[in-house]
């Protein structure tokens, strides 16, 4: 059973929306084996599995608690790392590339629109991505992400295949 933090102070759980949103996450919490460790207070989000030498295995998560369309994306963001398998999926910018999927999926699922705050901070987050490869000497970025890579690296892409 997953479990969490009471949610930060402020929050007005008797607007229709947030009562929403808190119905979203006791849902995800309640279908994946992993606990809340914080809410965060910045857009910014975290994914650990710890193994202990019994085997035992602590999936946990930081994440602002959802108040909005784009706090909700970072939330399921996070859970998507755990749900696709943390650190499975290489290189690392196609791992974050596959949570993003999830949680656009997931919004896409539950009729939030995805336009604007969260479409941009996916892009941005894979752009990040994507250029932290290449600055560390990637040497096959895969397909699904060359459209995040800068224009230089596509061309040369291209040129390579041709």
């Amino acid at each position: 059973m997953a479990t969490a933090p009471r949610p930060p102070r402020g929050i007005d759980h008797g607007r229709p929306s947030q009562q929403r949103f808190d119905a979203i996450v006791a849902d995800f919490l309640a279908r994946h084996p992993l606990r809340v460790k914080r809410w965060r207070s910045t857009l910014s989000g975290v994914a650990v599995l710890r193994i202990f030498r019994d085997g035992r295995e602590e999936r946990t998560i930081e994440a602002p608690y959802p108040t909005s369309a784009l706090r909700l994306a970072i939330f399921l963001h996070e859970v998507g790392h755990h749900v696709l398998g943390l650190g499975v999926h290489r290189p690392r910018c196609l791992e974050e590339y596959l949570a993003w999927r999830y949680a656009i999926d997931r919004l896409a699922e539950l009729g939030i629109p995805v336009e604007g705050p969260v479409a941009r901070r996916f892009e941005r987050s894979m752009q990040y991505a994507v250029a932290k490869a290449i600055r560390r000497g990637i040497r096959r970025l895969p397909v699904e992400l060359l459209q995040f890579a800068p224009e230089s690296v596509r061309r040369a892409v291209v040129a390579r295949a041709a």
